[in-house]
Formats: C-alpha cells, sequence, structure tokens
C-alpha cells in the first residue's frame, strides 16, 4: 500500500513533512501565499504545487493521483478567525472562517479514503460550537467516519506547549483512536537549543556553523550530519526594548519590567501575559505563534528567537529552509503544524489497511 497525499492551505509544509516520515507520498499541495508556497517548493521536492486561491481548485487538477492507493487529503483552512488570541475576529462574520466549505467542497469532489482536517483548539468554542459542528456533520453527510481530539504537541516529541484540534474521517468506516503520546518525559527548551549559533540582536547572516556539538537525542536527530544551519535571522530591537528583556528572568513576562521603561503603553497592567515571555530552559517553550510580535525572549540573551531556534521548537530539522524576508520566515514558522505532531497523526492513519 503507498497511500497518497494533497495537502490544502499547505503552509510551509509541516503537516506534508509529518506524513512524508510515515510514508505517505504527498503528490499535491495548495497554498496561496506566494513566501510560504516557495518554501514548501524549496523542501518538497517532487509534489506539484498549486499556489492558487483553494476556492480555484477543483478535483481535475489532481488527476494524477493512482486511485488503486489510498488517498489521504489533509490541511487547516487559516485559523486567525477561530484563535482564542484573536478575540475581535472570532465570530461568523470573519470571511476566513468559512474557507472550512471550500475543504469539504474538495472532499465531495475528490473523495479521498482519509481526511485530516487541522485547527486551533479555539475551534471547539467558536460560535458556540457552531463550526465544529457544521465540520463533524458536513464529513458525515458525505460518508465520513470521523473522530477528533485536541492533542497537545509536547506529548509527541516537540519541545513546545501547543494544543491542536485534529478532525480524522475515513470513507470506510474506521474509527481513528487518538493517537498514543510518544515521550514520557517532555523535550526542554535548553535540550532543544543548546547547540544553536550564538547569536546577537538583529542577526542577519543566512548560514552559521553550530557552536556545540548535539548532545541530546531531540537535537541530534533535528541537526543530522549537518556542519551549518541556516535561517539564523534575529529581528532588530532598539535599545529600550532590550534593556526590558534585562529584567526578565525565565518565566517571567512583562509584569517584571520596572514600570519607568514602560510609560509608552497607556495601561501597562492591560498587557497580555504573552508578551515579553522569556523562555524557561527546563520546560517545553510556551506556544510559537506569532513570536516576534509576542516578543519571545531567548532563555539566554536579551534578544528575540532566530527563525531557526523558532523552528527547532516546532520541530523542523534543520535540512529545512525558509524562504522570503525574516517577517514572513517567522510567520511561516509560527503558523505551521509541527511535522512530530503530524506524524503522530498519520501514523495512525496509516496503519490501517483500509
Amino acid at each position: 500500500m503507498n497511500m497518497q497525499g494533497i495537502d490544502l492551505f499547505s503552509g510551509a509544509g509541516g503537516m506534508s513533512s509529518g506524513a512524508a516520515m510515515c510514508g505517505v507520498k504527498v503528490k499535491y499541495a495548495v497554498e496561496y501565499d506566494r513566501d510560504a508556497a516557495d518554501t514548501f517548493g524549496l523542501n518538497h521536492k517532487g509534489v506539484t504545487l498549486f499556489n492558487k486561491d483553494v476556492r480555484e481548485m477543483k478535483a481535475s487538477h489532481f488527476k494524477g493521483l493512482d486511485r488503486k492507493q489510498p488517498v489521504v487529503l489533509f490541511g487547516g483552512p487559516p485559523c486567525q478567525g477561530f484563535s482564542t488570541s484573536n478575540q475581535k475576529n472570532r465570530d461568523a462574520n470573519n470571511p476566513n472562517n468559512w474557507l472550512y466549505r471550500e475543504y469539504l467542497r474538495l472532499v465531495e469532489e475528490v473523495k479521498p479514503d482519509w481526511v485530516v482536517f487541522e485547527n486551533v483548539k479555539g475551534l471547539l468554542e467558536t460560535g458556540d460550537g457552531f463550526f465544529l459542528a457544521a465540520v463533524l456533520n458536513g464529513f458525515k453527510e458525505l460518508g465520513y467516519t470521523t473522530s477528533h481530539f485536541v492533542l497537545n504537541s509536547a506529548d509527541y516529541g516537540v519541545p513546545q506547549k501547543r494544543n491542536r484540534l485534529f478532525i480524522i474521517g475515513s470513507l470506510h468506516g474506521v474509527e481513528v483512536n487518538r493517537p498514543t503520546p510518544t515521550t514520557k518525559k517532555a523535550i526542554t527548551v535548553a535540550q532543544a537549543l543548546k547547540d544553536l549559533p550564538a547569536l546577537e540582536n538583529g542577526d542577519s547572516i543566512d548560514e552559521r556553523m553550530y557552536c556545540a556539538a548535539a548532545r541530546t537525542s531531540y537535537a541530534k536527530a533535528l541537526r543530522g550530519t549537518l556542519k551549518i544551519c541556516h535561517n539564523n535571522f534575529v529581528t532588530y530591537n532598539a535599545p529600550h526594548i532590550v534593556e526590558r528583556y534585562s529584567h526578565i528572568p525565565q518565566g517571567g513576562n512583562w509584569e517584571n519590567i520596572p514600570e519607568k521603561l514602560m510609560k509608552n503603553y497607556t495601561d501597562r497592567t492591560r498587557c497580555h501575559t504573552g508578551i515579553y515571555r522569556r523562555l524557561r530552559e527546563d520546560e517545553p517553550s510556551v506556544v510559537i505563534g506569532n513570536f516576534r510580535k509576542n516578543m519571545l525572549v531567548h532563555p539566554w540573551q536579551d534578544r528575540g528567537l532566530s527563525v531557526r531556534e523558532a523552528a527547532r521548537l516546532q520541530s523542523f530539522p534543520d535540512s529545512f529552509i525558509f524562504s522570503g524576508s525574516i517577517g514572513f520566515q517567522q510567520q511561516q514558522v509560527g503558523n505551521a503544524v509541527p511535522p512530530l505532531l503530524a506524524k503522530a497523526i498519520f501514523n495512525n492513519i496509516v496503519k490501517h489497511k483500509a
């Protein structure tokens, strides 16, 4: 059996990376954003990539599938409207909230053997559960048996606490169980980052030598035999921002910054708890979402995270190269599904013969 994959809303390709680890042959991908599509193409050779709006896609675009072999269609429609950190747009009026209908339309046209629908945990609550029910009912009407669960990536070998919702649907009546956690003890930030290059605020040199040997199994697995790594870009922060960083201990946030250094905030007490958070080295990271906007602080240095450091915390291998400007690279990393989390999902699917 050689399972074939179609990746919708692929982004940089985190889900495709996880699928490929399980032997899924990803044949097609669809991504509207030019920079994310460039990154996907750079890292997923041999995949037919459509840099198009999903609304323009039809089943005929995927005519190269071998229908004697099983097909899995997977992906997550843009989730800004469902995110718990985006309360303003978290309602039925956000047009992005309706892209799940395009996903269902393509499922109806393609009729894959399996579907994997991924999204933020916030989908459970949005519209009092309306969107979750709409997706589940949509799959049911198309003949799919579904199961869904929220998974924390830290349980599956990713050095990050990140909850994601997965809906798995089978056209052949298979109900898939929640993946068994793959790690008993979570990977920490230190275990993930210790060997990466020593950088400074505003660093902009792409290629760097590692600063140490890879000493943890996690770092060894992601680094492989590489001697240098790419994407060592750090946002430049003004001196007054760096001074703020210097007051924050590991695990601390904006509350640790002296009030006199926060005078540009009208009401500093209304700052989100995730702003100016310095990562703890002895725990998995907090969510690597918009890590530049949230000003996540490096555990040992007074600067933000580099693109490569954030990619490590997302479980991307060091051989995976991100393209575009630093801002677009940061966005691609933050938006991605951690490959090792995706791997846990696809492992649970490929073991079924149907």
